[in-house]
């Protein structure tokens, strides 16, 4: 069994740091109780293994032997190995990653520029949701928003019941609110209450579900006096969302925010080199370098390395240079940048000469009124926000204002070609402001 895990860790290791930690392990499995029995040479050894190794280890356990597994660490007394001369009192360990057992710290790639984040989670883990209620990750697309999330669940998940825990996304809120609860409010609310630590990722999209901001200000109150951790996260900083209710952007601001950098070059490298190894896809240096500079986004990285990968197995296992020049000069990467209310804003002032503060006003001169309707219409148009939500966008307006807004440009526009021409260039020129 040994020779077999340790291939398996060949994938991610290199054999000269197998030889190092994972060769004087002794490890023996009961197939009886399920349960692994690994033993360290000697007592120095196994401190440094628990503070250096072990999280990646069980990681890669739970990969190869399944989740579920019980694992006993031991000390070897006298110079010996022997599982039953222990010098010390075992450790058990359950291995079980909830949440997918590719998230967890110690796969979080980091540099100098991530540091404190993932400090913070880390220490996320240690409290009792008196400390750091709620953590709020913000980053753009990419940037390990969710890996970090998701590691925050899976190493309370070692202490605590898996079914303590509940972690969503706002989509999945909403539609638990909406179809599992079938619209009951109480009984989805007492659910959710109902756990221990809550987690919710791409927190922005609250911006499609007003009606559920309350439910959250409800839920986290709930959450907050009863010291039972919360975590969300989210695209930019909590401060820019000006759809958030007042009352509850108070709220997400008592915890401790923190942002999350674009993956630089430096680690962007690290993980296709990573990913390589793991694929066993042979790339050069120079073709490494080529696609971190490319791709700056994981996802697109990781749909890059599958597509050459798929191509190498089904199609001519020797990738040449002139295979990989064709595969990622097709490939485009997306911009992952999201169009908010201001970029709009801006877009339609810069076009009528206005600034955003005009028409987020209260003046009724009609060429300020018709910036303000088209930039409501634009929203509506372009983005995934209710008319209440859009109506706290531009300054604390009605829903009705709104609605009417919208209603009137599309009434104007079936007869007025300037004004369809108008619509037509600034949709392109809102694209170009999301996109930074």
């Amino acid at each position: 069994m040994k020779q077999a895990l340790r291939e398996h860790l060949l994938q991610t290791c290199s054999d000269t740091e197998l030889a190092s930690w994972f060769d004087p392990l002794e490890l023996s499995i009961s197939e009886e109780s399920g349960s692994l029995f690994v033993c360290f040479p000697h007592a120095y050894f196994g401190s440094w293994f628990e503070t250096n190794m072990q999280p990646r280890f069980e990681a890669k356990l739970g990969q190869f032997l399944g989740e579920g597994l019980v694992v006993t660490y031991r000390i070897g007394g006298n110079g010996s190995t022997s599982l039953t001369t222990p010098t010390a009192k075992p450790v058990t360990a359950k291995i079980d990653f909830p949440f997918d057992s590719q998230f967890i710290f110690e796969t979080f790639l980091i540099n100098k520029k991530n540091y404190f984040p993932l400090a913070s989670a880390r220490e996320v883990t240690k409290q009792s949701g008196s400390l750091f209620n709620p953590f709020i990750i913000c980053g753009r697309h990419g940037s390990g928003k969710t890996h970090l999330l998701r590691s925050i669940a899976n190493e309370i998940s070692k202490k605590a019941d898996r079914s303590t825990i509940l972690f969503l996304n706002m989509d999945e809120l909403h539609n638990l609110y909406r179809l599992t609860f079938a619209s009951d409010k109480f009984k989805a609310r007492d659910y959710i209450c109902s756990h221990q630590h809550l987690f919710i990722d791409d927190f922005q999209q609250i911006q499609k579900y007003d009606n559920l901001q309350q439910e959250i200000i409800i839920i986290f109150n709930h959450f907050y006096e009863n010291k039972k951790q919360m975590g969300f996260a989210c695209l930019d900083k909590i401060s820019s969302y000006d759809f958030l209710d007042p009352t509850l952007l108070s709220r997400l601001e008592w915890g401790l925010i923190v942002n999350l950098k674009q993956p630089d070059l430096e680690i962007r490298i690290e993980y296709i080199q990573d990913r390589a190894r793991v694929k066993k896809l042979p790339l050069t240096k120079e073709q490494v370098l080529t696609l971190a500079q490319r791709f700056k986004d994981f996802r697109y990285l990781q749909g890059i390395l599958i597509k050459l990968t798929a191509f190498r197995e089904l199609v001519r296992k020797d990738l040449s240079k002139k295979d990989f020049d064709h595969i990622i000069n097709n490939t485009e990467e997306k911009t992952t940048e999201t169009l908010s209310p201001e970029h709009v804003i801006a877009a339609v002032g810069e076009h009528f000469n206005m600034t955003v503060k005009e028409i987020k006003s209260s003046k009724r001169h009609a060429k300020i009124a018709q910036a303000r309707q088209i930039s409501m219409w634009l929203c509506k148009k372009l983005l995934p926000i209710s008319y209440p939500a859009l109506g706290r966008a531009f300054g604390g307006k009605d829903h009705s204002t709104v609605l009417y807004s919208v209603k009137k440009i599309d009434q104007l526009q079936e007869d007025d070609e300037n004004l369809k021409r108008v619509l037509r260039e600034l949709k392109k020129k809102c694209v170009l402001y999301g996109r930074g």
